[in-house]
């Protein structure tokens, strides 16, 4: 092997893209990189650990040309089209057995289609998902690699290299069959919704009690060190305490509370229904981050109606500990749907995802990386097969003393008026998943009525239908 030969390339050469070479880089990979804009390439250079093998070129056939063979190349660069040209600009220079992989955001579907048409080129395409944002880029994030397992046998070593580590295990693993990869990240992302607004829910409950930003910092810090230890309560305790450089308030009371969305919390609710799985977490958090944008017809809404009498009167500890508990359980909630999802979407869509491997992955480098997954992976350690997680007996002991709390809060929180959806949506959830008898007869013998969509008895097999009798 000539030392003039680099062991990887990347295609775009934003935040991400620099600090995953990066990090390739300082694990003792060869790594060049392309960008059209100069000052990207200039940046990636300049930011190199010395020592290290890095070259950033603004021409594409420049950097195929100085690939070890199989050639692998990455790209980052936005979802839709753009993937889609550098694939086309990439055909005339690579060779049958050279290595494309997407990883970015894409729809799993486009996936699907872009490794039909790779293969049919005699090239492998992988799409693989990304967690961490750029400090894990640069660091270690956790990779979701799907697709081609050949292929990944190929990027494997470097993959390992740079993803986070947990008790020495790296967070990367190949996570089936095709589309995977961004399958896994896709719902990643939904349950990453999920979590998030019931924090803002937990966060809007202690505020109405009248708690200040240092109380709600240490409050979360606390909770840090315990069960809900997580990235996303982690850096919620910080926010709290971060001042504003304009006003010199705390920046979180500046902030609009119109939020947005990059589309992929709603790609989960989508396919989820297609499936069909139950994911009503998630599915509440997407359309929460929508409402939030409806700012104009919630100031003249908040006028028009005034909010209930009733306060919250709980003392400030037991309220705290109520808020607590609730979090904890629509966190488990949230979890449960999601894992929930890619055990129905592995089944149904061939794509053969190993759910121990997912939530190992996801123990470290990623955005909802949790100590709950610790006990997930155990729970899937001994039943790989597990259709939801909440028919695991140590969940069952997790959620159990936490229920009657979660309960109480939900209640007050309905008589004050404070909307909190996402929890409320949890316990619906769970409650619904729990009940072995549901009214669904009731619908079914409806549906029967009307359109004459017949319906199962509890008592012989078959399907029936009944004329209905009007009274």
């Amino acid at each position: 092997m000539s030392n003039s030969l680099y062991d990887f390339g990347m295609i775009g050469l934003g935040v991400m893209g620099r600090n995953l070479l990066l990090n390739m880089a300082d694990h003792g990979f060869s790594v060049i990189g392309f960008d059209k804009d100069a000052t990207k390439n200039a940046a990636l250079e300049s930011a190199a650990t010395a020592g290290t093998t890095v070259k950033g070129v603004a021409e594409l056939a420049t950097m195929i040309q100085l690939l070890q063979r199989p050639r692998r190349v990455m790209m980052l660069v936005p979802a839709g089209q753009p993937v889609d040209d550098v694939i086309a600009s990439l055909l005339p220079l690579l060779e049958p057995g050279d290595v494309i992989i997407d990883g970015g955001n894409s729809h799993y579907t486009d996936t699907l289609r872009r490794v039909k048409y790779c293969r049919e080129k005699q090239l492998h395409f992988m799409g693989i998902g990304v967690s961490g944002g750029e400090m894990g880029a640069r660091t270690g994030p956790a990779i979701m690699p799907g697709g081609d397992k050949e292929a990944y046998e190929k990027v494997r070593p470097m993959l390992e290299a740079v993803a986070a580590k947990v008790k020495g295990e790296p967070c990367v693993a190949y996570l089936g069959k095709e589309g995977a990869g961004h399958y896994v990240k896709m719902v990643h992302n939904g349950i990453e919704y999920g979590i998030m607004q019931l924090i803002s829910e937990a966060y809007a409950l202690l505020k109405q009690t009248g708690l200040d930003n240092d109380r709600l910092h240490k409050i979360f810090a606390s909770w840090n060190q315990g069960p809900l230890q997580s990235f996303l309560v982690e850096i919620t305790a910080d926010i709290f305490l971060q001042q504003d450089d304009k006003t010199g308030k705390r920046l979180v009371d500046v902030i609009s509370d119109k939020a947005g969305s990059k589309g992929t919390g709603k790609w989960t609710s989508q396919d989820a229904m297609d499936l069909p799985v139950a994911i009503p977490v998630i599915d509440t958090a997407v359309a929460l981050r929508t409402l939030s944008g409806y700012k104009e017809e919630r100031v003249q809404a908040a006028a028009l109606y005034k909010a209930p009498a009733a306060g919250i009167n709980t003392p400030a500890d037991t309220w705290i500990q109520q808020v607590h508990d609730a979090l904890y359980f629509g966190t488990i909630m949230s979890y449960a749907q999601g894992l929930a999802m890619l055990h129905k979407a592995s089944e149904e869509l061939k794509m053969e995802i190993p759910l121990p491997q997912v939530v190992k992955v996801w123990r470290g480098g990623c955005i909802i990386r949790s100590v709950l997954l610790e006990t997930f992976a155990e729970a899937y350690q001994q039943s790989p097969e597990l259709p939801n997680i909440l028919l695991n007996k140590k969940v069952a002991d997790l959620v159990q003393p936490i229920e009657t709390n979660t309960r109480t809060l939900i209640a007050q929180a309905a008589q004050a008026g404070v909307p909190a959806a996402g929890l409320m949506a949890a316990l619906s959830y769970f409650d619904a998943y729990r009940t072995e008898r549901m009214p669904t007869n009731l619908v079914q013998a409806q549906r029967d009525y009307f359109g004459a969509h017949t319906y199962q008895r509890i008592d012989m097999p078959g399907t029936f239908h009944t004329v209905w009798e009007q009274h």
